[in-house]
């Protein structure tokens, strides 16, 4: 309910605020809120030739393609002029994303269609691992740990070994596995919901550490760093996992006692103190490499962990082949069993992803979340917050709406103040120590059509705040300001 709620008023509030901009003369057009790709200039007016300066009217029908650009500085959008049709149409600045249409058409081609094909991939992966045991074998181990997390879920079952492998995938920046193993485990956990519209305590807990992103190994954010030429692409490796894990923490203790978890039982202790011998330990070694050595680490450990996943699956399926025989089945025909069923699950959750990235396209070109996010930056910016961080803020404002608008974000902010720079360390850092809140909620509550997800949105929004506040700290505790 507070999901469609929301999604009702950014629709509705982008709408009525693009309508007024055009009554009142802010939008010349709003064919690019319809049609406009991301990056291509906006048409902001239409003149005849002697209505425009002088000097562009004298020059523009002698100019290559009746085009001239003017103030071509790359800080600053450009004014382009272009004479067609007894008409000068004026560009200047850029499209923030793309629009409605091309939004509807690209979640297809850019989103929809590879995720299908990563779910039957994976959807086949995990088939195997259900029918030669190797699931059964791995939420056995978990059990003891997983049964106080998730009190309604029963000791030994199914979803444990999904969970695991989806919080894995995360732990190593494995994207493209972690979405199949999440939403097996929630269709898995679906099969013990009372209530199948209403989101159970187990779907809401697994959510919420879904989406806080714990994060061992941010192998996308170092090779964006490497690609601006940062000095020391993995410097902010340590923060981002320590940022991550206050995100995956605070998620589980504000979760944990809404649903009154028992924390102080021996074996949730156990497993929270291995895990952070785990993360201490990790860090200990990659602290000890040069650059060279880290970058060699960072670039091949989330791989080779991916392979490995792989290989052990089909392996220990051939050494289990007897189990397939006696299902009346083989190997490869159980992989494409189950990469049938990855693929009707990605039919099912597009028109929820359609949705909620449409509304967000919308929110976005209305020009409604600049000004919001400019008043958010001067509010800060009057409560004597440092400019690099209200200069940092654009990002973590639009991060848990779209990952691609923050991941530009974060890109541009290296660009203008230099990846060795304050902010351009710190947008990194917002970028990976929470997920897209609107996407996950809408792919992995669609997938198993639940309608109520209760509080999962306000825990996951105030969980990204709390990753927000918590990657400011790091961050100025790692590299402190000039």
């Amino acid at each position: 309910m507070v999901l469609s709620r929301f999604w009702l008023v950014i629709f509705i509030s982008s709408i009525v605020f693009v309508l007024c901009g055009l009554f009142v003369g802010n939008h010349y057009t709003i064919d690019f809120i319809l049609n406009g790709k991301k990056d291509e200039p906006i048409l902001i007016s239409e003149k005849y030739l002697h209505q425009i300066p002088a000097f562009v009217s004298d020059s523009i029908e002698k100019a290559p393609e009746q085009t001239i650009v003017i103030n071509k500085v790359e800080s600053n959008p450009d004014t382009t002029y272009v004479y067609k049709n007894q008409t000068v149409k004026i560009y200047s600045g850029i499209q923030k994303s793309d629009g409605l249409l091309p939004t509807c058409k690209n979640t297809i081609i850019d989103l929809i269609i590879p995720l299908i094909a990563y779910l039957a991939f994976f959807c086949g992966l995990m088939e195997l691992l259900i029918l030669s045991g190797a699931a059964e074998k791995l939420a056995k181990v978990l059990s003891p740990v997983f049964v106080k997390i998730f009190p309604a879920v029963p000791k030994n079952h199914e979803s444990i070994s999904y969970m695991t492998l989806n919080f894995a995938a995360n732990f190593l920046g494995l994207d493209s596995a972690a979405t199949p193993f999440g939403l097996k485990a929630m269709e898995s956990l679906q099969t013990l919901n009372p209530d199948k519209d209403k989101a159970s305590d187990a779907q809401i807990m697994f959510m919420c550490l879904h989406a806080a992103g714990l994060t061992l190994i941010p192998t996308s954010i170092i090779g964006y760093r490497a690609a601006q030429n940062a000095s020391n692409p993995a410097d902010v490796m340590l923060p981002c996992i320590i940022t991550s894990f206050l995100g995956t923490l605070a998620a589980f203790l504000i979760v944990g006692i809404r649903q009154r978890i028992n924390f102080k039982s021996a074996s949730l202790v156990i497993g929270i103190m291995s895990l952070i011998a785990g993360i201490a330990g990790l860090l200990f070694y990659i602290n000890r490499l040069d650059l060279i050595g880290k970058n060699f680490f960072t670039s091949n450990l989330s791989g080779l962990m991916l392979i490995g996943i792989i290989g052990f699956t089909l392996v220990f399926s051939f050494l289990r082949e007897k189990r397939f025989v006696a299902a009346d089945t083989t190997i490869f025909d159980t992989f494409v069993s189950g990469a049938n069923n990855g693929l009707k699950t990605g039919i099912t959750i597009f028109p929820y992803v359609l949705g909620m990235l449409v509304a967000i396209s919308l929110f976005r070109n209305s020009g409604l979340f600049e000004i919001i996010s400019n008043w958010i930056s001067i509010l800060f910016s009057n409560l004597g917050v440092a400019k690099p961080i209200t200069d940092s803020l654009p990002v973590a404002m639009l991060r848990p709406f779209s990952s691609g608008g923050s991941r530009g974000f974060m890109i541009d902010a290296m660009q203008t103040f230099g990846p060795d720079s304050f902010a351009g360390r710190l947008v990194c850092i917002f970028q990976c120590s929470a997920e897209t809140t609107f996407y996950v909620i809408a792919v992995y509550f669609g997938s198993v059509k639940i309608k109520n997800t209760r509080y999962t949105l306000s825990t996951m929004l105030l969980v990204d705040l709390i990753c927000v506040i918590a990657a400011i700290f790091v961050a100025s505790w790692f590299f402190p300001m000039n």
